[in-house]
């Protein structure tokens, strides 16, 4: 493939790759994947992100408090949080906030906590204008509602977008790309294939979550950046059009959502 890929979503950080992460991105490198994000997600990464963003020349940053990790964060964590990216603002390797968003599928999350966190790391997004990469899972309708109220003019990404499509419809009305990554390769996603379908490219972005969400073409293995190209292939081929077509489109919609030129 000729054209550049962006991965809008990753944990590269993360020790899944300690062993071989130089090997990861010299890969990259190769199939074209030229920028990578790498998303925090607890107060323990957050230093960890940023270093690997200023060492390696593909690489961004996010920072964020995942809501999986609800029961860690701490009041000071979210200050801290708050005092990174206010001194990092305008630094080029800053890219958005994020990891951040709602987890209703697991029920022991206290919700009203989860909102609380939520409000505070948008309002954040909101006030140092960075675009918000978010966390949706079974809580489509109340993110919705809270980015109605936070209206934020650089929007964002939802990631692992799997909702029906009049939820890709509201997200896109509030000018929010959506997340595609290994998910919606499975042949047993129907309903996200039906939905892929009806998207417009201008509202998609492409992402991995490695190592997470592994594509079809590699059931139970570690996912990777490197996977890309494979993943667009396979999601160009369910909204029948050509892989590189998809690709532009993702990279020009990344580009526009974190201000890259």
């Amino acid at each position: 493939m000729s054209v550049m890929l962006i991965d809008t979503h990753t944990h590269l950080d993360f020790e899944d790759f300690d062993a071989d992460r130089q090997a990861v991105l010299s890969h990259c490198r190769a199939l074209q994947v030229d920028r990578i994000v790498v998303l925090g997600v607890h107060q323990r990464n957050l230093q960890r992100v940023w270093d690997l963003a200023l060492s390696e020349p593909s690489i961004y940053a996010a920072l964020g408090l995942h809501p999986i990790y609800l029961d860690e964060h701490r009041s000071e964590h979210v200050e801290d949080l708050r005092d990174r990216l206010a001194r990092y603002a305008g630094h080029p390797k800053l890219c958005a906030v994020g990891e951040i968003g709602l987890d209703y599928f697991v029920e022991s999350l206290d919700r009203a906590q989860q909102q609380a966190l939520f409000d505070n790391q948008l309002k954040m997004a909101a006030d140092l204008n960075l675009p918000a990469l978010l966390h949706v899972r079974r809580s489509h309708a109340d993110t919705i509602a809270t980015l109605k109220r936070f209206k934020l003019k650089r929007s964002g990404i939802v990631h692992a977008f799997s909702g029906s499509r009049e939820e890709a419809r509201e997200y896109i009305k509030l000018g929010f790309k959506l997340g595609l990554g290994g998910a919606a390769t499975w042949p047993q996603a129907l309903r996200m294939h039906r939905v892929l379908t009806e998207l417009p490219l201008n509202s998609v972005v492409l992402e991995t979550d490695a190592p997470d969400m592994a594509p079809a073409m590699f059931p139970g293995q570690r996912n990777s950046p490197e996977h890309l190209p494979k993943i667009c292939a396979a999601l160009a081929g369910i909204m029948n059009v050509s892989a590189e077509r998809l690709a532009q489109a993702s990279s020009e919609n990344a580009c526009a959502i974190f201000g890259w030129l």
